[in-house]
């Protein structure tokens, strides 16, 4: 009934005297769902005190451990044309195989004999180097020879000088022995002339007397010019010391410029032998890299450059290439706000894409379909989409990560903080506080590691 009017029938005919109205008006309706409210409030209640595990959920992708694992690009250190392919895509490679085989695009190394004729230069400046040695070896000969002979023309000059002074001084003697002469001789010629004039003497007597006296002054006028022709060379002896000292310095001046010229060139040449070094082994170092080798052991997963004849520059990518050998690892992104609650060496669950699985992000044990690792790495420095980079590596004493994981494939996240109840966690979500900020214990961290 709808008792949409007033006047109830239930006041003028009682309902329960008939058999429906019994069984419909006597039954207790609400007894059941009383009690499953009552066994819903105290489960209700029981979970609220259950333990909860905070955490941190994020997705990330699978990288490797080292950075020599990661996938790589091989490029050219120099331009060049692809000749010939030697590999193709998903061939593995050994380190050193070779992989492509390129051209010169320059034209200043396009001569096949550029190293062989380069060697010969350098073996033609190297004897040049050689020759100057030797050449500045034969100049310090000769100056040393200039130098001896100098000292010794130097001692004959002046063993002349000396020469020349003393037959100055013998001939000064000679000159004033001379003047005596012709002195006395005057003294007996005017004597004779008064003792004739007396008659005491005879005029052939003065006359002998008269040669006389003119053979002194002869003799005394030859004195002085022998004098005068000894002091000249004497004068010319010490002239000749300086003249001697003066020849020598241009020679050693000439012989010690050339020196320094042979020195200088040679100093030269082996500069251009150093360059000449540097060009050979430049041009053999790049000669071994017109054929472009794999770096590591690995898997060619795709060519770049693919056609023969195109031509690239140095530094521009060719090809793809998988190390064969890596150590799997993850790496998420938190956001700044949860950084403080990540450390290194805590744990976190990880799922893979493609492999199934059910979570239950706040009872990691009930989890099925997770894997563990640990944190081995975080950044300092926020990245470009704005969150902060970590590194996670397979945990050892878990379940072992699938093998059939590739390099690159999704994972999603979940890193382990505190226990907490609860009903403090729906607390904490409804009022979008953040997880509670806590440190490691480092104690038994540290004691782990000593018993280890």
């Amino acid at each position: 009934m709808l008792n949409i009017s007033n006047n109830k029938v239930s006041e003028f005919i009682d309902l329960k005297k008939f058999k429906s109205g019994q069984v419909i008006f006597t039954k207790e309706y609400h007894t059941g769902f009383r009690k499953v409210l009552l066994y819903f409030l105290i489960a209700l209640l029981v979970i609220l005190f259950l333990p909860w595990t905070q955490n941190i959920s994020s997705t990330g992708i699978v990288t490797t451990l080292k950075p020599n694992q990661r996938p790589q690009t091989l490029q050219s250190q120099i331009p060049g044309r692809i000749e010939q392919w030697y590999v193709q895509e998903g061939d593995f490679v050994k380190k050193g195989d070779t992989i492509l085989r390129i051209s010169e695009v320059k034209s200043e190394y396009f001569d096949e004999k550029l190293a062989e004729r380069t060697d010969n230069q350098l073996t033609a400046k190297s004897s040049s180097v050689v020759a100057y040695k030797n050449k500045v070896v034969a100049l310090q000969n000769q100056i040393d020879a200039l130098q001896q002979e100098r000292t010794l023309k130097l001692e004959q000059a002046k063993n002349k000088v000396i020469q020349a002074q003393l037959k100055v001084q013998s001939d000064s003697i000679d000159l004033e022995a001379a003047k005596i002469k012709a002195s006395i001789a005057k003294t007996q010629y005017n004597r004779a002339v008064s003792l004739q004039e007396e008659g005491l003497k005879s005029v052939k007597d003065v006359e002998d007397i008269r040669n006389k006296l003119q053979e002194a002054n002869a003799k005394l006028v030859s004195q002085q010019n022998k004098f005068l022709s000894t002091k000249n060379e004497a004068l010319n002896s010490q002239l000749s010391i300086a003249t001697t000292k003066s020849s020598y310095a241009d020679k050693l001046a000439k012989s010690q410029s050339d020196l320094f010229t042979a020195q200088s060139s040679g100093y030269n040449t082996e500069v251009e032998v150093s360059k000449l070094q540097t060009n050979l082994a430049n041009y053999k170092k790049r000669s071994s890299l017109l054929y472009v080798t794999a770096p590591q052991d690995g898997q060619i997963n795709k060519a770049i450059k693919s056609g023969i004849g195109e031509t690239f520059k140095e530094g521009e990518q060719l090809l793809n290439i998988m190390p064969s050998n890596y150590e799997l690892a993850i790496e998420m992104y938190v956001h700044p706000i949860d950084l403080p609650l990540i450390h290194i060496g805590e744990k976190v669950r990880v799922q893979f894409d493609g492999w199934p699985a059910i979570i239950f992000s706040g009872w990691p044990n009930v989890s099925y379909g997770t894997y563990g690792s640990k944190i081995v790495a975080i950044e300092n420095f926020i990245s470009v989409n704005g969150k902060y980079r970590v590194l996670l590596k397979p945990d050892m004493n878990d379940v072992e990560w699938p093998s059939a994981i590739r390099v690159g494939s999704g994972t999603k996240t979940i890193a382990l903080l505190e226990n907490v109840p609860i009903w403090f966690e729906l607390w904490r979500q409804i009022n979008s506080f953040p997880p509670n900020f806590y440190q490691p214990n480092k104690t038994e961290d540290s004691k782990n590691k000593k018993k280890a």
